[in-house]
C-alpha cells in the first residue's frame, strides 16, 4: 500500500490537477524527490536551496507536523497520509 500525498490547489497545476498522488514508502525527503521526478518543478516550490522544507510550507504526516518529528527524515510507511499545506498570511 503506497503513501498518499495530498496536493494543495495552488500546486495542482504541476501535478496535472491531481489532488492525491501516491508514492513509495521511505522518508518525506524521498517522497519529495519522487514527486520531482514525476512532476518537474514541484520540488523548488516545496524546499529551499539546502533541501529543507520552506518556512511557508507545512507538511504533515498523519496530521503531525514534520517539524516536530524528523523533518525531511521523517519515515513514511505503507498507508501513511501526507498533507502539503501552504502557509496563509492574513491580518
Amino acid at each position: 500500500m503506497p503513501v498518499t500525498i495530498r496536493i494543495p490547489t495552488p500546486l495542482r497545476k504541476l501535478t496535472q490537477d491531481q489532488e492525491l498522488v501516491q508514492v513509495a514508502p521511505g522518508t518525506v525527503g524521498s517522497a519529495i524527490a519522487e514527486l520531482q521526478s514525476r512532476f518537474p518543478g514541484i520540488q523548488e516550490r516545496l524546499v529551499d536551496d539546502v533541501g529543507q522544507v520552506r518556512r511557508f510550507v507545512n507538511v504533515y504526516v498523519n496530521e503531525e507536523d514534520i517539524r516536530f518529528l524528523q523533518n525531511n527524515d521523517t519515515p513514511l510507511k505503507d498507508g501513511d497520509d501526507v498533507s502539503i499545506i501552504p502557509a496563509i498570511a492574513g491580518g
